[in-house]
């Protein structure tokens, strides 16, 4: 359970004013509360918690509320799974998730954590047998969907039950001002107090701006909370990013797909028209390129929000559970998914936000190996989404001024998105610091673990350009668009431009011998990374931004990437290079490479979990994780004890599917010898 160590600050908010109090947490607190320890090993076979863990563990046995930011795959679960097993009574998790509600269930009752479920999808029957069965003390965790709090059948449950937590998944959705806006969530906080007994309140999520925090604190009515913000960076992540003519993306992705046809991948893309056609042309693609001899079936599922329930649930489930190795999705996909074996994640398309990238990239690698995030994007999806945005900010919530506020701050959000498109520095670096923390380079983190760290393109030195357009933005007094400085700095004879004077200037044709394209792209990136900005309404200006002083000084120097990359230098065999730099970042995610032996290993155990997982009709991440299997395959157990010593071995995952993998690991000793 131990991983890359990161930086846990724990906030106190007391009268929710401007001064925020941080400390880091306690050494105690680390190792936890001895209840909890045992807990965590009995049901998840890991002998130590996480950074962040223990310490929101321990504030929830204490009776205290707790504010988690913690990124996917950081264990956020484990932190309101295993105070559930110690407090008396029920706990209540609400989660928007719910068409993978039966699975968070099923994992827990596998472990041995007795759990249920209610939402929507259930008959009054079953909704009424689950909650008869929780009320009698049948369960220690009932999962819940939002809009359930708002019936009077649930309000009876609860009003006569009692309820030792409340946690809410996914918190950011109760802020307006987080990307997953979801009304339902705005009654949590009444529910809450309705309750004839105040619980413990957990708040959980992966993304959050201090804004959004503090909204989830109000909202959800959290009491003095204790608020934990693990490190945004996931080390075993490689991000890199193409960009591509929209021509060239979808035999790119068949490509990749066809290059690792034994590891799961989600492809994002930004319409529901794009799912379905890519998903039909990789279906036709990857077959012909892993050639006759490849025994192929289906290899793409495609899920949007139009399709029926029916259809959406079906297509998850064949991805989840490894009969259909790729899902080509919306943003409709995915949030919370427990898959924890995804190995890449590709966009097809740029998303509107750094927040919604992080939390739709981070579904790669939950289980901590190495995994691939690809970005492919190109100048057309910035048009594109600035048009998305101007037209669809409308919300019935909001009075006309604070739908223009919201507008704003999305067309910030894109700039943030944009600049990471374009900047030529670390990739982890830029998104760490995007959420406010130190530099994962200065860490020492990804030493490659990024295509910019890998340096597997070129750059252009722009300089004197960035320093020529910030000259021009002087010159015309910050009162002109885009459009008329590219004319003044090209020495446009435009009518339009003679209220200025423009021949006066310094500037007027200084980039004469530059492309419009080339002077609005540095112009734009300028915008990204704050020297420049642009203002909102009907005629956008361009103004100074925080960083404008720097253009200035001596020691100003300024690259943007080329549009067309070097073949990288050190290729993953057998992938056609498209890998690049990947096996350093698996290095920098402390992770270790299997060997030949041990690969074949791996592989007759991933055998078996598929027909133990086909056997009890649940995912095959139920039985065991990819990083259990992996240990499994580097350690070779041959007794009970050895099998409890490897990460994510518990003691009822022993009793259950221990002996079967035993045989497996015996056998291929004795033929090897060993």
């Amino acid at each position: 359970m131990n991983g890359t160590a990161k930086i846990t600050l724990v906030v106190t908010l007391g009268d929710m004013d401007d001064r925020i109090d941080e400390r880091v947490n306690d050494r105690m607190d680390e190792h936890g509360d001895s209840r909890a320890l045992e807990a965590l090993q009995r049901y998840f076979g890991y002998e130590s918690f996480r950074p962040g863990q223990a310490g929101i563990v321990n504030a929830l046995l204490n009776g205290r509320d707790v504010l988690g930011v913690m990124p996917t795959g950081a264990g956020k679960s484990i932190c309101y799974q295993i105070p559930a097993t110690i407090l008396p009574g029920i706990s209540l998790v609400v989660s928007p998730l719910i068409s993978l509600m039966q699975d968070q269930v099923d994992a827990l009752n596998d472990v041995g954590i007795p759990a249920l479920f209610v939402n929507g999808m259930q008959t009054p029957d079953q909704q009424d047998f689950a909650l008869s069965m929780a009320a009698n003390g049948q369960a220690k965790l009932l999962y819940v969907a939002p809009e359930r709090l708002e019936t009077q059948r649930f309000q009876n449950f609860a009003s006569h039950t009692p309820i030792s937590m409340v946690a809410v998944d996914e918190a950011h959705c109760v802020s307006q001002w987080g990307q997953d806006f979801r009304s339902s969530y705005l009654g949590i906080g009444e529910f809450i107090a309705k309750l004839p007994t105040r619980p413990a309140v957990a708040a959980f999520t992966a993304t959050a701006t201090e804004r959004v925090r503090r909204d989830i604190i109000s909202i959800l009515g959290l009491a003095n909370p204790s608020i934990t913000v693990t490190g945004f960076d996931r080390p075993n992540l490689y991000f890199d990013i193409l960009k591509l003519d929209t021509k060239n993306k979808t035999p790119w992705i068949a490509r990749y797909v066809a290059d690792h046809p034994n590891e799961s991948g989600i492809v994002y893309c930004a319409t529901r028209k794009e799912t379905e056609a890519l998903a039909a042309s990789l279906n036709h693609t990857v077959p012909v390129l892993l050639g006759p001899q490849a025994e192929t079936g289906r290899v793409a599922v495609a899920y949007h929000g139009g399709m029926s329930p029916e259809v959406r649930e079906q297509a998850q489930r064949d991805f989840v559970n490894d009969r259909v190795p790729v899902v080509v999705a919306t943003n409709a996909f995915g949030m919370g998914i427990d898959k924890s074996n995804v190995r890449y994640v590709i966009h097809h398309n740029m998303p509107e936000s750094i927040e919604a990238y992080y939390q739709e990239a981070g579904r790669a690698g939950r289980d901590g190996e190495p995994s691939r995030c690809t970005l492919l994007w190109n100048e057309s999806d910035i048009v594109t989404r600035r048009r998305l945005l101007d037209n669809d900010y409308e919300n019935a919530r909001l009075t006309p001024e604070e739908q223009e506020v919201v507008r704003v701050s999305k067309r910030h959000l894109l700039d943030g998105m944009v600049g990471y498109c374009r900047t030529t520095e670390c990739l982890h670096t830029y998104m760490t610091r995007y959420f406010g923390e130190r530099s994962a380079a200065d860490a020492g983190v990804c030493d490659g673990g990024c295509a910019n760290c890998g340096r597997a393109f070129e750059t252009v030195d722009v300089t004197d350009m960035a320093r020529a357009i910030s000259m021009c933005v002087h010159d015309v007094q910050q009162k002109v668009g885009v459009g008329k400085i590219v004319k003044i700095l090209r020495g446009s004879k435009s009518q339009d431009l003679a209220v200025w004077h423009p021949e006066t200037m310094a500037t007027y044709g200084m980039l004469g011998s530059v492309s419009e394209a080339q002077v609005r792209d540095v112009l734009n990136q300028m915008v990204a990374d704050g020297f420049l900005c642009i203002s909102e309404g009907r005629l956008p200006l361009v103004g100074f931004g925080v960083r404008a002083a720097e253009t200035v000084s001596p020691q100003f120097h300024y690259e943007m990437k080329r549009v067309k990359r070097r073949v990288p230098s050190r290729a993953v065999s057998g992938q056609g290079g498209l890998d690049g730099q990947l096996g350093r970042s698996q290095a920098a995610g402390g992770v270790q490479e299997l060997d030949g032996e041990e690969e074949r290993l791996f592989q007759k155990l991933r055998e078996l979990r598929l027909a133990i997982a086909r056997e009890i009709g649940k995912p095959p991440y139920i039985v065991f994780s990819d990083k259990s299997l992996r240990d499994m395959a580097r350690i070779r157990p041959t007794t009970r004890a050895q099998m409890l010593g490897v990460s994510g071995v518990g003691e009822v995952k022993m009793q259950r599917y221990g002996e079967r993998f035993l045989d497996v690991i015996r056998a291929v000793g004795e033929r090897s010898g060993r």
